[in-house]
């Protein structure tokens, strides 16, 4: 995206969003294409929304760390600017909004997990949405499963890609969760969703 287009979907967004609303967008890199193939989405990464001195900031893990930064900066790494708001469909009050930083706080700095093991101490950008809501809200994010369960269910994941990635053997019995399976969950709401069909 080009500045003028990146200040026209900033302003979008922005006039759409509530603290702790979900963003999910697709991220113009091999690991994310592959991600985003391996689950038959679009979507390829997550993280919230928080409102600090009258800015928007987004918490997400991302690499190499779980971090909090300005809405612009999550936003221009979007490709083609494709990225859906979610909300859950009562509206958070302060305190559990003060729930949700407190969660994410408690991770903040935490590594990324590139294997995607979900019962790691390490974070990835579902598997932290996950926890946090799971942690101050009690509602619980996505679908977690096993690598076998998710490869079979979608069959055009690249298993060539996944092999290497696992250096050759693919452990089958992982648990992981995914952000297409959020992007999905029915207890979310859509709000806004710039991508097409």
């Amino acid at each position: 995206m080009n500045k003028a287009q990146l200040d026209q979907l900033e302003t979008r967004i922005s006039n759409q969003l509530k603290e702790g609303d979900i963003l999910f967008t697709s991220i113009n890199a091999f690991l994310y294409r592959q991600v985003a193939q391996g689950t038959g989405s679009w979507c390829s990464h997550v993280g919230f929304a928080v409102k600090e001195d009258g800015r928007w900031m987004v918490i997400e893990s991302a690499v190499p760390v779980v971090r909090k930064g300005p809405l612009r900066k999550f936003l221009a790494k979007t490709c083609n600017g494709e990225v859906s708001i979610r909300r859950l469909p009562k509206e958070l009050t302060g305190t559990e909004i003060d729930a949700l930083r407190q969660a994410a706080n408690k991770r903040m700095g935490g590594f990324y997990h590139l294997g995607f093991a979900y019962e790691s101490k390490r974070q990835f950008c579902s598997k932290f949405v996950h926890e946090v809501y799971k942690e101050a809200l009690g509602v619980e994010l996505g679908k977690v499963q096993t690598l076998r369960q998710l490869i079979t269910e979608n069959p055009q994941a690249n298993l060539t890609f996944w092999r290497c990635w696992y250096f050759g053997l693919i452990p089958w019995q992982r648990k992981t969760l995914t952000p297409a399976s959020q992007l999905h969950d029915p207890q979310l709401e859509t709000v806004l969703c710039t991508v097409s069909g």
